[in-house]
């Protein structure tokens, strides 16, 4: 047989023409898998993140900028609390006076009107870690006692029965007196006297809440000839006035006696009197104070030197006749009701016109000024904050405008 044998280069310019229409080949193939690829894409997420939605998971990878696909945009869109003011003569005391005529004790053990933030709703909060509740109890009205995990204070507005038993203290006071009721210490609320009275509590329960470690109990027991018995009123353990006698001098500390009463877990020193209050902002009236608070008394747990709660603090800030303060911006939360005079405050720019007994919330981040309107008459405020709880994280970060405008790292 025999074999024609073609030439060498006749070989290579085949090879050449087999090699290209392989290539051209694989490319249309290719641009139809592309095409169908990119065809079925939008589906395929669709479908996937469908899948991730119902399996309660996330889908946490920033690609695009497409608003459906930003994931880091829908991680941080969560709801937050907006800067707020319920107004004490419009909103909140009618209310007050009608839940009265109409929940009595044998309907509820309870008659509170909660704060609830509009950017929280229905989430029970005012700000993200706290609420605001007022109360009105009618004359010689007491509620049986309970304690729960929330810290708690109640602060007087009007009336001078107001009333609180803690942990075996009996403690009446009037406008301005704040009394504690710390975590897992049992209390019960009421009036004392003929006359109604008003108070405003603030509690930590959406932190606590948030936290999952919320508990309440109403089994209140005292011990009776060495057998437990139910009672609905606390026996008083103590002499009228107790914290005042042993803790209102400061820098003294009596060794004989229970600084870890009621558990031990907040100041041992339930309740902290407006006079006394009054007497401190008095001596120090006339200094210059600091530009973005004013003059600002922190309450502190007299055997530690810290706050009266390991999660929120209290304050009573005072503006003198025309005075304002500097824009200032923290991580903190805060609930500011004003106890007496007239101004308005600036947070985030909105301008929100307040009276005494009202109450403004200020979200963490916002940008926050206070003005006292009248030329004549100082304003005091009393202020809640969740800073001993940022401060324990490494959380707390304070901002500040000086005179120019510029801003300035503060804490």
């Amino acid at each position: 047989m025999l074999q024609t044998v073609l030439p060498v280069a006749s070989i290579r310019a085949t090879t050449s023409l087999i090699l290209e229409q392989e290539s051209t080949d694989m490319a249309e193939n290719s641009v139809k898998t592309t095409r169908t690829a990119g065809t079925n894409k939008a589906a395929a997420l669709a479908e996937m993140y469908g899948q991730i939605s119902e399996k309660n998971m996330f889908p946490f990878w920033a690609t695009s900028d497409d608003v459906t696909n930003d994931e880091v945009r829908q991680l941080m869109n969560t709801r937050k609390a907006v800067p707020h003011l319920w107004t004490y003569a419009d909103d909140i005391e009618p209310l007050l006076h009608k839940s009265a005529e109409l929940i009595s004790m044998a309907d509820s053990e309870r008659r509170s009107l909660v704060l609830i933030n509009p950017g929280l709703n229905p989430r029970r909060a005012t700000v993200s870690t706290m609420y605001t509740a007022y109360r009105l109890n009618d004359p010689n009205e007491i509620m049986p006692p309970h304690k729960h995990s929330p810290s708690a204070i109640r602060f007087g507005l009007t009336g001078k029965g107001n009333f609180t038993g803690v942990a075996g203290e009996d403690v009446v006071f009037g406008p301005g007196d704040m009394v504690l009721t710390p975590n897992d210490a049992w209390h019960n609320h009421g009036t004392m006297g003929d006359e109604q009275a008003v108070n405003l509590s603030v509690l930590d329960l959406p932190l606590v809440e948030t936290l999952g470690a919320i508990h309440f109990d109403h089994n209140y027991t005292e011990m009776e000839n060495g057998v437990e018995v139910k009672k609905k009123v606390q026996t008083s353990q103590y002499p009228s006035d107790y914290s005042a006698a042993v803790y209102g001098q400061g820098g003294l500390m009596p060794r004989w006696v229970d600084h870890h009463r009621g558990g031990g877990l907040s100041s041992p020193m339930y309740v902290y009197r407006w006079e006394a209050m009054m007497e401190m902002f008095h001596r120090f009236r006339n200094i210059d104070g600091d530009p973005h608070e004013a003059l600002m008394i922190e309450y502190t747990d007299p055997t530690r030197g810290e706050s009266v709660f390991k999660t929120i603090t209290f304050f009573a800030q005072m503006l003198r006749p025309g005075e304002k303060t500097r824009p200032l911006r923290q991580t903190a939360s805060l609930l500011v009701a004003p106890f007496e005079g007239k101004g308005h405050s600036i947070v985030d720019g909105k301008r929100f016109d307040w009276n005494k007994f009202d109450t403004l919330a200020v979200p963490s981040g916002a940008w926050c000024e206070h003005h006292n309107d009248s030329d004549t008459d100082p304003a005091y405020l009393f202020v809640a904050s969740d800073e001993p709880t940022l401060k324990k994280l490494s959380l707390f970060k304070s901002w500040g405008q000086n005179a120019g405008g510029d801003i300035l790292r503060l804490v």
